[in-house]
């Protein structure tokens, strides 16, 4: 069974159908904390998502977007920070691996959009928070940042320079 969290939506894999089925997500204030608290957010005014459901060869896919109000820490003043977001969903759900004893997995570039269910569930809903943390801004900076970070001694890309052996390679790739 899925463990439920912050945002759980779970949908039994027997209510999809054999026909495409579409679904509207929307946190409420309970779930836009838990998910404040899991991605250090300063805000989340909003978390909606129109999901299509439909099977496919391997699985479920999910498709559809999400669209998120929110504030994240900047990382120089930890003043929040404003942002929208807007992005696209694409998720696979496919049956959890048996494995026994210790496997080492490769994964392809298409699989990074797989989640894995338990054969009986899937939570649309963690889907969803997943790929609102993906989506986050890894580096948030409000507009004082840059001279926040230049006081404290940190320079910018275009102000450091290579040394050594990544010098002679800053060459060798302008020369291309």
């Amino acid at each position: 069974m899925v463990t439920p969290n912050e945002f759980s939506h779970v949908i039994k894999l027997s209510e999809v159908g054999s026909h495409s089925r579409s679904i509207q997500l929307s946190a409420d204030e309970v779930a836009r904390t838990g998910l404040m608290a899991r991605f250090d957010l300063a805000a989340l005014d909003s978390l909606k998502a129109e999901i299509s459901l439909a099977h496919d060869a391997e699985g479920v896919v999910a498709t559809g977007r999400f669209t998120a109000d929110l504030a994240q820490y900047c990382i120089a003043s930890h003043v929040p920070v404003p942002a929208k977001m807007d992005e696209a969903i694409h998720i696979r759900f496919i049956p959890e691996p048996v494995v026994s004893g210790e496997v080492e997995l490769e994964l392809e570039a298409d699989d990074c959009d797989t989640m894995f269910h338990d054969g009986q569930t899937i939570d649309l809903g963690e889907a969803v928070a997943q790929s609102l943390g993906l989506g986050l801004n890894p580096y948030p900076r409000s507009p004082e940042a840059e001279k926040m970070l230049k006081a404290a001694g940190v320079k910018s890309e275009d102000e450091v320079v290579p040394s050594g052996a990544l010098a002679g390679l800053k060459d060798l790739l302008a020369k291309k």
